[in-house]
């Protein structure tokens, strides 16, 4: 058997968390990124040369019209990402979206469907799900290592000074929900299932969007889980899973790179949980690789990426309404 090809990724936008996907391809033998679009093809340009990618692209419809670019990875602002997801796969490339997908079930739903259209893989990039630690974590819960689950409490916040930053934009989906408070959402159903009802309170900004959100989540045998997010706190993200025998604490469960320990609490006892070293970019990228290629399906798939997206449109429905909302 021969050793799969390099899947050729493209870059669609010059955002920020670029970085780390390049970082990881660089490591990986899976992805080869090779190209990059921009509004502005003078920037594409530069990118590229800084970059060292050889096709920069005076436009994400060129981008998408290449035929040496099997792939997309979509870091456009929150409000674009169906968009050019549905255009990337009508285009026959295979997508990696950067989180979140959409803030409402029938706009995920509508790229997936783009994705079953084409025979494209679809892939939302919660990263985080691909580190070895998440996947230690949800096996103690699932083991019973805390007992019964009866309570989740999960946070992720920083503080965001500039004010023309595209994440307070209302326009472009922006919002601490959206940004951070998305990861403990995603994590809370990855260990309590899809919540039943939510209730929810946002503080919002100057220009609409909420800098902090602080929700509950009611899920199926009335286990409790709660979340804050916030772009006006200081740097900080956790998680903890209460059960009837033990209580687990993750110091960092969404930017693992940050570091901090896996603790099991256990009456008078502290057990520190081992958790190998290991890129989450590069686990995603390869995981995302090897479905393109026909090996597997994604780790994240359509029945996440439509549950994610339901449950963050009845969360803000519970902010704007003042009530409790069934998702």
């Amino acid at each position: 058997m021969g050793v799969r090809p390099a899947l050729r990724l493209g870059l669609l936008s010059t955002a920020g968390i670029n970085r780390m996907i390049l970082a990881a391809a660089r490591a990986s033998d899976a992805v080869d990124v090779v190209a990059v679009a921009s509004r502005d093809p003078h920037r594409a340009a530069a990118y590229a040369r800084e970059h060292g990618l050889e096709r920069p692209a005076a436009s994400y419809d060129e981008l998408l019209a290449d035929p040496e670019v099997d792939a997309v990875y979509v870091s456009l602002p929150n409000s674009l990402h169906v968009e050019w997801s549905v255009r990337a796969l009508e285009a026959g490339k295979h997508v990696l979206c950067e989180k979140p997908l959409a803030r409402t079930a029938v706009a995920a739903e509508r790229a997936f469907d783009a994705a079953a259209a084409s025979g494209r893989v679809l892939a939302e990039a919660f990263m985080y799900r691909h580190h070895p630690q998440t996947q230690a974590v949800a096996s103690l819960v699932k083991e019973g290592a805390v007992g019964e689950l009866r309570a989740l409490h999960a946070s992720f916040s920083f503080p965001l000074a500039d004010p023309e930053n595209v994440r307070l934009r209302p326009e472009l989906e922006g919002g601490s929900l959206m940004d951070v408070g998305c990861y403990c959402v995603h994590g809370l159903r990855l260990h309590a299932g899809e919540p039943e009802r939510v209730t929810a309170q946002h503080v919002q900004g100057p220009s609409g969007v909420d800098l902090a959100f602080v929700a509950t989540l009611r899920f199926r045998g009335d286990v409790l889980g709660t979340f804050r997010s916030s772009m006006a706190l200081p740097r900080r993200q956790g998680l903890e899973l209460v059960g009837s025998e033990a209580i687990l604490v993750v110091e960092a469960p969404w930017r693992v790179d940050f570091g901090g320990d896996v603790l099991l609490l256990r009456k008078r006892t502290v057990e520190r949980v081992p958790v190998p070293v290991a890129d989450a970019y590069l686990l995603e990228l390869e995981d995302f690789a090897a479905a393109a290629a026909g090996e597997r399906a994604p780790l994240l798939g359509r029945a996440d990426a439509v549950a994610q997206a339901r449950a963050l449109e009845a969360l803000y429905a519970a902010a704007e309404r003042g009530e409790e909302v069934s998702p």
